[in-house]
């Protein structure tokens, strides 16, 4: 049997600072198969390398350049490995992704052809078939390189990105387009760091959701994650929510209050609106962030937080700070890693599979459907209050809707659009009354909440509900 070998040396080093110990091991190469073989026990190729593999906790890979799978440690194939069916001589893109061709013909990026090319590491986000359906991966491959700097093989490393879902949920983030993907890849940088992050986007983008999802990824995650909603706040009240107060240190100081800084202490402190502090304010606050302390109001003593900084804001800042409405140190200080939140008219690929999850999560049986009419509307609107604005549109739908099917009479005007009249015929009042009784009996909320739901005044709902005889 032809065999001849070349030495390499793996570097546990190079994953973080993971202890792997292992011999050199050689790359032998027989007719058209590779592996790799520990130099000392070349009677023992596979089960070297897996052995070596198996010091990896991560689901782990070892890949020739012809993306066959050559070895898998114990941890891929407990998440990714499907009973009695092998993964080892398989193609890579055939069993992640179902593909009959590689990814970057399938119009998938590629992290091999990068990491040939540059014969460094590479790192992506990928939608891999999992045993529990498609899944958001986090894929790491490093090219193994021979003495000449040629790549032979590759090892990759695998993890599911639990804070998100291809699928529809009852909670948590969803998407599967590629700005949510390139949102998504982001906060995976940054989660393991201790570096602040600042959330940029439309108002009813979800940064709060990605703010949580942020603080489940980190080492934090055991944590508390305290929000701080800065909005209408003035500089006392915000002074006295983030720092605390000593009992008698104000009129309404019955007994001393913790703050929200503190109780930040270990976890993440997540400072929504951060644009709306008020300036007077802003130097308390990057005192804060720079040191870790604060007094309380009212108190000469000084406190200690260690807390992880996430911020958020619909505002533009860096023109804020041109303007000096906002502190540009405080601004630096906040913005070392920047993260855009796409609005919703620039995730079109997500909108049904965000429909399918709001429609689960405010259901109070079986979630009703969307009439394929009404989808068209839906799929046209551009939703200038984002995500927020389709769950309400959902929201008011529901209570439309008779049989559990939402049609496009049930869907707002603003959706239907202007061109509405001459498509569709005008419902009649009577025909709304029944709407609104129906909407009377399903709805759990009170009345105000009930006028809000479907768009209306207080005054105009009870009008309706006198005429139903509802009200005296």
């Amino acid at each position: 049997m032809p065999v001849f070998g070349r030495a390499l040396a793996v570097n546990g080093s190079q994953w973080q600072g993971d202890e792997i110990s292992c011999a050199a091991l050689t790359l032998t190469r027989t007719g058209s198969f590779m592996s790799l073989i520990a130099t000392d026990a070349p009677g023992s190729r596979m089960q070297s390398l897996v052995s070596y593999l198996e010091h990896d906790a991560r689901p782990t890979i070892v890949l020739d350049t012809d993306y066959n799978i050559i070895a898998a440690n114990t941890a891929y194939q407990r998440q990714f490995g499907v009973e009695g069916v092998p993964h080892v001589g398989e193609k890579c893109y055939r069993v992640s992704h179902q593909y009959a061709v590689p990814c970057d013909q399938a119009g998938e990026h590629c992290p091999m052809r990068k990491a040939y090319e540059t014969r460094l590491p590479e790192r992506l986000l990928h939608i891999h078939h999992t045993p529990r359906g498609p899944e958001h991966v986090d894929v790491e491959l490093r090219p193994i390189l021979d003495g000449q700097g040629e790549v032979i093989a590759y090892v990759e490393r695998l993890s599911s990105v639990a804070v998100a879902s291809v699928q529809p949920q009852q909670h948590g983030l969803v998407g599967r387009s590629t700005a949510f993907k390139e949102v998504l890849a982001a906060l995976q940088r940054a989660a393991p760091a201790q570096i602040p992050v600042l959330l940029q986007g439309e108002s009813g983008t979800g940064k709060e959701l990605f703010a949580r999802a942020l603080h489940a990824s980190s080492s934090r995650s055991a944590g508390p994650l305290v929000v701080v909603d800065c909005t209408g706040l003035t500089e006392s009240l915000l002074e006295s929510e983030l720092f605390g107060y000593e009992k008698g240190a104000f009129t309404g100081a019955l007994q001393r209050k913790i703050g929200l800084a503190e109780a930040a202490h270990g976890g993440t402190l997540f400072l929504d609106e951060i644009g709306e502090v008020p300036l007077a304010m802003q130097v308390k606050l990057l005192r804060l962030i720079e040191s870790g302390s604060f007094r309380p109001v009212g108190s000469l003593r000084t406190v200690h937080s260690d807390f992880r900084l996430v911020t958020a804001t619909h505002k533009p800042l860096k023109d804020m700070v041109a303007e000096g409405s906002f502190r540009q140190d405080l601004f630096y200080r906040i913005s070392a890693f920047p993260i855009r939140l796409p609005a919703l008219r620039e995730r079109t690929d997500d909108l049904a599979l965000l429909i399918d999850s709001l429609l689960q999560r405010n259901a109070q049986g079986a979630a009703p459907r969307i009439d394929p009419e009404a989808m068209k509307l839906l799929r046209l609107y551009s939703y200038p209050g984002n995500i927020r604005e389709l769950r309400n549109i959902l929201e008011r739908a529901r209570l439309f809707t008779d049989d559990g099917v939402i049609r496009v009479q049930d869907l707002p005007d603003d959706v239907r659009g202007p061109g509405d009249a001459g498509r569709m015929p005008h419902r009649r009042q009577d025909d709304g009354l029944d709407k609104l009784a129906h909407a009377l009996r399903v709805f759990q909320g009170s009345r105000s909440e009930l006028a809000k739901e479907l768009g209306l005044s207080e005054r105009t709902l009870y009008r309706r509900l006198r005429t139903l005889g509802v009200l005296n």
